[in-house]
Parts: structure tokens; C-alpha cells; sequence
């Protein structure tokens, strides 16, 4: 439970502007591209989470390189990245008989294994997530809003995406142990969305954000705990429905509205 709490806090920081910038893609790929370091630490007997963190240098320096390049555009190089790194790691992989086991563990998750030292790095990472969230705010805003005007006002939108990837590539690394690499989008994105129509400003959607990936972890966990269920996919999937269900309710507020501000007809 408070692994969860805690990634839940470092998605919503990240996760936000991942909402706002439109990176879902992005972050899809960061996730499944932390496959290859991952794989060559289990295989040698190092750590994993070392591994995943060089995995996540690798993405963030290739996607920043790729960016760059005037005739690729990014989804192309960020689509040329993911399929390389994933390859590299089923590559990887499969040259070890004894990893799938691990691989299951790192693909869906295993919350329950969380220990004491897991919570220590993921407390450490918070507070990295929160120091660049708060010294970025301003470079990060104006870089959503509009990338031409933040060069304009000298924030330097070029490194402050690069700072952002990194605020990303932390969120998924301290995230991977949880729910996986295939169900991470699901505290990095669902809780964001879900707190856009009810937040004012960016500040708002953060912390609504985390208390909704904190709700979704609750629930989730005392869902598979009721019904055997797989622990980090029914928190993934709980916070998935709560954005359903945010945007439902949204929509329903937004309808009323409409009835309540129109016209009554008048007869002459």
C-alpha cells in the first residue's frame, strides 16, 4: 500500500504533463524500453533497478538525439527507439532460460513483493520528482502551452524537455516494480486525465491526480486481495476506470449545465 501511495504522488507530478503535452506515446515506449537493461542486470546478477535506470538514459539521450534531427519526426524516431530496445531485450532474454519467471515479475508487476528498501527508493525518488517538478514548473508551462514562446521568454525549451524525459524515465523506473512495464500507463496517465475536468490549474490536477492513484491503488489492492486477481493489474485497471467514470460524470455535469443556462420559450 504505500509502494502505491508513493508512485501514485511520483506518477501524478510526471503524469501531468504527460497529459498536457500529449507524450502518452512517449511514455509507452519509455516504459517497454527499459526491457534491455533490465535483462542484461538479471542476467549478470546485478541489480535490476540499475539496470532499468541506464535503460531509461538510453531512451531519454535517443529520443532528445532523434528530436533534433530536422527530416525524422519524433514520433518516427521515438517508434525506431521502442522497437530497437524492446528487440534488444527479447534478444537478451532469451539468451537466459531462468529469466522468465523475472520477466513476468517486470512486465506486469509485483506489488506484493515490495520491501522495506523499496519503499527507501521510491521516498528518494519522490523527492527528486518533486524538487525538478517545482525549479521546471515555469519551463515545463510554458512548454506545454507553446514551445515558440518559451524560446521567446528564455526558458530553453530544448532542455527543459530533456529535464521532463528525465522526470518521465524516473516516474516508469520507480513505477516498473509495482504494476510493470505493460501496465504503467495506467497510474501514469488514467489519474492525470481523470483530474482535468475537475482541477483548476496545473497544480490541482497534480494533487487530485495523486489522490485518485492513491484511491485506485486502495481499491485495486483490495480487489485482487477479494478475488485472486493479479495485484498491480487490478490497480491499473481500477485507475483506467476511474477515468471512465471522472469523464462520464464530467459529461453529465457539462449537460446539466447546458439545460439550466438555456432560454425558456416565452409565448407572445
Amino acid at each position: 500500500m504505500w509502494g502505491g501511495i508513493l508512485v501514485s504522488a511520483i506518477c501524478a507530478l510526471a503524469g501531468t504533463w504527460v497529459v498536457l503535452r500529449g507524450m502518452a506515446f512517449l511514455g509507452d515506449a519509455m516504459s517497454h524500453g527499459l526491457l534491455p537493461g533490465v535483462a542484461l542486470a538479471a542476467l549478470f546478477g546485478g541489480n535490476l533497478l540499475l539496470g532499468a535506470v541506464a535503460s531509461a538514459a538510453v531512451m531519454a539521450a535517443g529520443v532528445t538525439a532523434l528530436g533534433r534531427t530536422p527530416r525524422l519526426s519524433q514520433d518516427t524516431g521515438i517508434g525506431l527507439l521502442f522497437v530497437g530496445m524492446l528487440s534488444l531485450g527479447v534478444i537478451i532474454v532469451s539468451r537466459s532460460q531462468s529469466f522468465a519467471v523475472d520477466l513476468t515479475g517486470f512486465l506486469f508487476g509485483d506489488v506484493l513483493a515490495v520491501r522495506e528498501r523499496d519503499l527507501l527508493l521510491l521516498g528518494a525518488a519522490l523527492l527528486v520528482a518533486l524538487v525538478v517538478s517545482v525549479l521546471g514548473h515555469r519551463a515545463f508551462l510554458a512548454l506545454a502551452l507553446d514551445p515558440r514562446k518559451a524560446h521567446t521568454l528564455g526558458l530553453r525549451p530544448r532542455l527543459a524537455h530533456a529535464v521532463l524525459l528525465v522526470l518521465l524515465g524516473l516516474a516508469i523506473v520507480a513505477s516498473f516494480h509495482i504494476v510493470g512495464t505493460l501496465l504503467v500507463l495506467g497510474l501514469l496517465i488514467a489519474p492525470p486525465a481523470a483530474a482535468l475536468p475537475w482541477a483548476r490549474g496545473v497544480r490541482g490536477v497534480m494533487v487530485l491526480a495523486a489522490l485518485l492513484g492513491v484511491t485506485a491503488t486502495f481499491a485495486g489492492l483490495l480487489l485482487s486481495w477479494h478475488l485472486s486477481t493479479a495485484a498491480g493489474a487490478t490497480v491499473s485497471a481500477v485507475a483506467v476506470a476511474l477515468f471512465f467514470l471522472s469523464h462520464a460524470a464530467s459529461g453529465l455535469r457539462h449537460l446539466r449545465a447546458r439545460r439550466i443556462a438555456a432560454p425558456v420559450p416565452t409565448v407572445d
